[in-house]
């Protein structure tokens, strides 16, 4: 289906739910393509993500390649109609800006920051300083030996002045540092913190401050609704706050599991940093309801699962009573943050499509998911209707 077929079938199935009571959703798969449909007036009320939370908080998604270059064009007129935040997957991380010593390619960023302007959206920078998607040459000398603090500390300064003054005025937020602790709210031991010490975190802060004094800054992890990791990100946002470091927000990735977070631990996750006074953003949202393929709760790239049927239990489509569960969780989530829509900035999936969720290849390359609101097709699924009820209550109660 076409992406104007597409946005056509948005309408037409609004139209539909209106006259049959029945979600947006449901109602595209119904009626979108018959002949009433497409001679219906749509309602006043809201037919899009960001149209439905509007007053609420930013919708956005992770894009990729073939959507800001413009060769996903269904992927391109979906990310038009129904959002007003993007984030690059990967077209600003470390090895795709700055593969080599001295050696910087932005011809990826560039269109991306470019995609972002043309349709008028909240652009943001993800990521400045993490321990993946870092080449090696960064931590290491020429003969293969760790490099000294003061040379990573000028890389550093050197990688994060050059990228961040590129798109200084353009880029309106950045993740500073990314997946910086353990499980158990300690640092990690990443080659930032070995070869510089704790106060890496710090100087990325502050080089990101003096590259761009007009950005806001966050600090994004996953597994934050779990009490010791969020208690050692309180404890880190708290710390920064007390040395004046311009830490505007906090992004909780929102990795999330058909029965993980609870309600109660999202809700509980997001007033700990609100009382921070700093804003709150889910920055990688989406519900994984294919069984666990690795131990422990993780969402490190680095994690890798065998593949076998136990874990792609859905290769040809999803249960109902699959799809039921998501469609709760997710309503479940959304309830939360609009309930705490003073504290949130943005909402933002970590993908448009369940085509273009990394869940297919990660924990386990090759799997069949389904995380995402829209299917593989670019239709809505039952759990984006569940999501827009849910604000016309809270936003729209009359």
């Amino acid at each position: 289906m076409s992406g104007m077929h597409f946005a056509r079938a948005m309408v037409h199935g609004i139209r539909c739910a209106a006259a049959a009571s029945v979600g947006v959703g449901l109602a595209l798969a119904a009626c979108a393509h018959t002949p009433a449909a497409a001679n219906a007036v749509a309602p006043s009320g809201p037919t899009s993500l960001k149209d439905a939370f509007r007053g609420a908080f930013k919708i956005g998604v992770a894009v990729n390649a073939a959507q800001f270059s413009g060769r996903d064009t269904l992927g391109v007129r979906l990310i038009e109609q129904q959002f007003n935040a993007i984030s690059p997957e990967n077209a600003l991380k470390w090895e795709s800006v700055h593969p080599r010593l001295g050696e910087y390619t932005f011809a990826a960023a560039d269109q991306y920051v470019a995609f972002g302007e043309a349709h008028h959206m909240f652009i943001l920078g993800h990521n400045l300083v993490w321990h993946n998607q870092v080449p090696r040459w960064v931590f290491q000398s020429a003969d293969g030996a760790p490099v000294s603090r003061d040379t990573l500390l000028a890389r550093m300064r050197d990688h994060i002045f050059t990228v961040v003054g590129r798109y200084k005025g353009r880029i309106n937020a950045w993740d500073v540092v990314n997946e910086a602790l353990n499980e158990d709210g300690t640092l990690r031991q990443s080659p930032w913190l070995r070869i510089i010490g704790p106060d890496y975190i710090v100087k990325a802060f502050q080089f990101a401050h003096e590259a761009d004094p007009g950005a806001e800054l966050y600090y994004n992890d996953y597994s934050l609704e779990n009490t010791p990791k969020r208690n050692g990100a309180v404890k880190l946002v708290r710390d920064l706050l007390a040395q004046g470091i311009p830490i505007a927000g906090i992004g909780l990735q929102g990795h999330d599991k058909l029965n993980w977070p609870t309600a109660e631990q999202e809700d509980s996750t997001i007033s700990a940093f609100a009382a921070l006074g700093i804003k709150v953003n889910i920055s990688e949202l989406d519900v994984d309801v294919l069984p666990a393929a690795v131990r422990g709760p993780t969402a490190d790239i680095s994690a890798r699962g065998a593949m076998r049927p136990a874990v792609n239990p859905y290769p040809d489509g999803l249960p109902d009573s699959v799809q039921t569960a998501l469609t709760r969780q997710y309503r479940d989530l959304f309830g939360v943050f609009l309930r705490h829509r003073a504290q949130m900035e943005r909402v933002t999936f970590w993908g448009a499509t369940d085509a273009d969720s990394w869940l297919n290849n990660w924990p386990v390359p090759g799997r069949t998911s389904y995380p995402l609101l829209f299917d593989r097709q670019g239709r809505p699924k039952p759990a984006f209707d569940a999501i827009v009820r849910e604000a016309r209550a809270v936003l729209s109660p009359t």
